[in-house]
């Protein structure tokens, strides 16, 4: 068949990475709702430690809690339904976009004058409790402090925490293009790359979730999020539907930014509007299908 292929390698698991050292120290209890996340939040402020550290000057870092807030609390076909004329982001976005807000009070000063870089070194110094990232951050984590005792657990944006599902995105897929020339090596390579014990040594390197079936040993820095992946309990990253010429990451970097009252409506209406206008071939698309009768 024509189109474009490709075979999917490694995942990640995207959520909260927390210090597990400081957690034990404190005895500080692993939040499976929004109540207890704040709450904990709260705790560890109390402390006199820093709850979370956020690299806001890289604009797509903005995305990280965003999007795994989304997979709680916004339907998985959010985009798909509002195509079809069916919702708006103004109504399924609004929560979301004030608990990400809301982090900001438990956010070092000034998170906007911080890079990726900066924050993964500074919760690598145990500058914050927790860093609300992805599992491709551990990697880079780790080479600032090889030794450091990291572990995860799905974030928490709902106050029903069977609501709550992990936010799981290929990092690293493969493909082989049409004009190769040298095919057959490169299926070698592929091949060689595909054996479980390769794959395995990814795994334990990048903190991957395996797209391959079989008998995988996932990294301890995932234990909180083993469940859910093992049953199934995962949604796609919302931003992957999302036009790049929309921008949405800085879209919310200027939303969090914004201290006015109006802040939220501002941003919602702004969503839904850019939306039409970067989507308008698309969904022009879907309701012509819609009126010859596809559902």
């Amino acid at each position: 068949m024509d189109g474009i292929y490709a075979v999917p390698y490694a995942a990640n698991a995207a959520g909260v990475l927390y210090n597990k050292d400081l957690f034990n120290e404190y005895g500080w209890e692993i939040p499976t709702t929004w109540d207890e996340f704040t709450a904990l939040c709260e705790e560890i402020q109390a402390a006199g430690v820093q709850p979370l550290y956020f690299g806001f000057k890289d604009t797509w870092t903005c995305l990280a809690p965003w999007n795994a807030i989304c997979v709680d609390l916004a339907p998985t076909d959010i985009c798909n339904q509002v195509n079809r004329g069916e919702a708006t982001f103004s109504e399924a976005y609004r929560e979301v976009a004030v608990i990400t807000k809301s982090l900001l009070q438990y956010a070092q000063p000034d998170p906007y004058a911080y890079s990726y870089n900066d924050a993964c070194t500074a919760f690598a110094r145990g500058e914050s409790a927790m860093y609300v990232i992805g599992s491709y951050a551990i990697s880079q984590i780790k080479t600032v402090n090889p030794t450091m005792n990291i572990d995860s657990f799905v974030f928490p944006a709902s106050n029903n925490a069977e609501e709550n599902v992990l936010n799981s995105g290929n990092d690293l897929q493969f493909s082989i293009m049409a004009n190769c020339p040298n095919k057959e090596a490169a299926y070698e390579v592929l091949d060689f790359l595909l054996e479980d014990e390769n794959v395995q040594v990814y795994l334990d390197d990048q903190s991957a979730v395996p797209c391959k079936k079989g008998e995988f040993t996932l990294p301890s820095t995932l234990d909180g999020m083993v469940e859910y992946i093992n049953e199934g309990k995962i949604a796609d990253y919302q931003d992957h539907h999302y036009p790049s010429e929309m921008s949405v990451d800085a879209m919310i970097q200027t939303f969090l930014m914004d201290d006015s009252a109006n802040a939220l409506d501002t941003f919602m209406t702004r969503f839904d509007t850019d939306w039409q206008r970067y989507n308008r071939d698309l969904i022009k698309k879907v309701q012509d299908y819609q009126k010859k009768g596809g559902q």
